[in-house]
């Protein structure tokens, strides 16, 4: 039998100053990047105008991070290296803050477990002054010599906690996640031109930019082919520039978001963003976006976790629908606002976006003329041959019969209307690619397939829309679905959001639902699976409406998507002329026509100067 250990009664004690500056420099100070952020954001808030930072072996070996900004005094100094010393807060209340920074614990943080060097000159002082902390160890300040502004080093990160120090990532890993914090700064503050050296190699150079020229930096694209945000509900406003459906990651690193300028990863606005994008890309990729929210002060608190990279918000159903309401509709826009990609040796890089088109009431005799075809799915049409002018014919039809040229002339940029960004169709390429002539004179090409594909699911899912519910279909045995107590109590809670969908439900005691009747365009589906992931994601978040549950939506999506697949026209169909014009003119006017049901692109565009990089013309 094992001896019970011996015990002796415990006393409670004060910690030394030492050991509290270490406990929160643990919490502040997680990693060289968590350190630079903070660097970074005082900097701003002293209203830097430039700022360059210099890092080595990824902030752990030293950190430099100079500013222009309005810099400290001696005394001011002093104060700034002990905790729960800032001139940020201006009321006891802690909710109208306004700057990044506020708790007053990162410097003394980084000086209690690393070497810490502050210089700094106020513009009305005629010397410097610096002041340093070797773990935890301060020096008074001396003067010295520097610009107005401030300068901040930090050499030998954690040598004072080496329990931290070891848990340290490699070198490469550390550089990375500083270059996501300082990609993610310089979004915030577009005013403050950065400079930011890793190893003594830039990283980035920017200078002041204004917000697109800024996010177009930052997301590594051009201001063209950005889509621009602005919704606004009540006092809340979101803004910025998000990529389209055809510009994606494999994770979710190209996503900045900021909150009051603050930048966040806050996850209930990164799913809320993955709702509303999910209609459109392909699953398992992620949308490119610099997102911005506009929060009340007294709606938003920020004092949640001393990263202050999460937030709590007063309404947090408000700012979830405002995001994916607003996506939605950005994204929802046919052709005419951009979406197809650059061709250029099969890269996804750039994203082109056309025009906007002005009103199009003359389009209305072409789509009255074929609208028959398109919403039947191009019912099977005769083409024998297409008549088309000799040079044509002996150049490309005879030669290569997967070239079929359209049975007219081409028409020249100059004569086709602006109002129609996909141009005219002048030729089918395999029986499956549409090749149009733009109106800027780039080539357009279409998968007939994936573009109509997408029209008709955009049809079915106005049709469910229009509707306001799903039609159910009675079960002729009912039946009992088995649970977790707390999952059969969030579907009962939500039973009357779930009949809306076609799914009638009654609760059949503890732990189990009774099933009377499944949505009638589920059919044969595994309804029990589908309504166990509903539950899972109900009980996980009890403010999710049902409808917009990943597992429901998507299901039914995808059952919506393969209805669409095999209602549209098939790849190695040939088409008419007014068949194809007829399809470029309702991708221009159906929303997400950018991309499939799949997520992948229904068109790509290849502009002269691809065609002259190809052939050599141009570098």
């Amino acid at each position: 039998m094992t001896e019970a250990p011996s015990f002796s009664r415990p006393t409670i004690r004060r910690l030394s100053g030492h050991v509290i500056d270490l406990i929160a420099a643990g919490e502040v100070i997680e990693r060289p990047a968590a350190a630079l952020k903070e660097l970074v954001e005082n900097a701003i808030d002293a209203g830097a105008t430039r700022i360059v930072v210099a890092l080595r072996a990824g902030g752990t070996d030293r950190i430099d991070v100079t500013d222009n900004g309005c810099g400290m005094s001696p005394v001011e100094l002093e104060l700034a290296v002990e905790r729960h010393c800032t001139s940020k807060l201006q009321d006891e209340r802690l909710v109208q803050i306004r700057t990044l920074g506020f708790r007053g614990e990162a410097l003394p943080s980084i000086g209690a477990s690393a070497r810490l060097s502050i210089t700094s000159r106020t513009p009305e002082a005629d010397t410097a002054w610096c002041i340093r902390v070797d773990g935890g160890v301060i020096t008074p300040p001396q003067p010295a010599s520097g610009p107005v502004g401030t300068r901040i080093v930090v050499t030998d990160l954690f040598f004072a906690t080496p329990a931290r120090r070891k848990f340290l990532k490699s070198a490469r890993v550390e550089s990375g996640h500083a270059e996501s914090v300082m990609r993610r700064l310089a979004l915030s503050a577009p005013h403050c031109a950065m400079r930011v050296l890793l190893d003594d190699k830039v990283l980035f150079d920017l200078p002041e930019q204004s917000p697109i020229a800024r996010a177009a930096s930052v997301l590594d694209t051009t201001p063209d082919t950005l889509i621009p945000l602005d919704e606004q509900r009540g006092a809340v406003r979101m803004s910025g520039f998000a990529c389209g459906p055809a510009r994606t990651r494999a994770t979710g690193s190209g996503q900045f978001i900021l909150v009051n300028n603050r930048p966040v990863t806050d996850p209930m606005l990164r799913t809320a963003i993955r709702v509303a994008y999910r209609p459109v890309i392909e699953r398992g990729r992620f949308p490119v976006m610099a997102l911005h929210l506009t929060v009340p002060l007294e709606r938003l608190d920020v004092n949640v976790h001393p990263a202050k990279t999460e937030l709590r918000f007063a309404d947090e159903a408000e700012i979830r629908s405002l995001v994916i309401g607003g996506l939605g509709r950005a994204l929802g826009h046919g052709s005419n606002g951009g979406g197809g990609i650059h061709a250029s040796f099969g890269a996804r890089s750039s994203i082109v976006y056309p025009p906007r088109p002005a009103e199009r009431q003359d389009s209305a005799p072409l789509l009255s003329a074929t609208q028959g075809r398109l919403s039947a799915g191009y019912e099977p049409v005769s083409v024998p041959s297409l008549s088309t002018d000799a040079g044509l014919r002996s150049g490309f039809a005879e030669t290569d019969p997967a070239f079929a040229p359209a049975a007219r002339a081409p028409q020249q940029p100059d004569a086709l209307d602006p109002a129609f960004p996909l141009g005219a169709a002048i030729a089918q390429v395999f029986d499956t690619y549409i090749l149009a002539l733009a109106p800027d004179g780039d080539l357009v090409l279409v998968d007939q397939h994936a573009a109509h594909e997408r029209l008709t699911h955009e049809r079915l899912r106005e049709q469910y829309a229009s509707g306001g519910t799903l039609r159910s279909q009675a079960l002729l045995l009912p039946e009992v679905v088995d649970l977790p107590r707390r999952e059969a109590d969030a579907l009962m809670a939500r039973a009357a959001d779930l009949s809306k969908l076609g799914i009638d439900l009654e609760s059949f005691g503890p732990g189990s639902v009774l099933l009377r009747s499944v949505p009638a365009l589920l059919g044969a589906q595994d309804i029990q699976g589908l309504l166990k992931d509903v539950a899972d994601e109900l009980a996980s978040d009890p403010d999710l409406d049902a409808a917009n549950t990943g597992s429901f939506s998507h299901h039914l999506d995808a059952i919506l998507a393969r209805m669409a697949c095999h209602g549209s026209i098939r790849a190695g169909r040939r088409l008419k002329p007014e068949e194809m014009d007829a399809l470029l003119r309702e991708m221009e006017l159906t929303p997400r026509a950018n991309t499939c049901s799949h997520g992948r692109p229904t068109w790509l565009k290849l502009t002269r100067r691809e065609l002259e990089r190809l052939f050599g013309r141009v570098k």
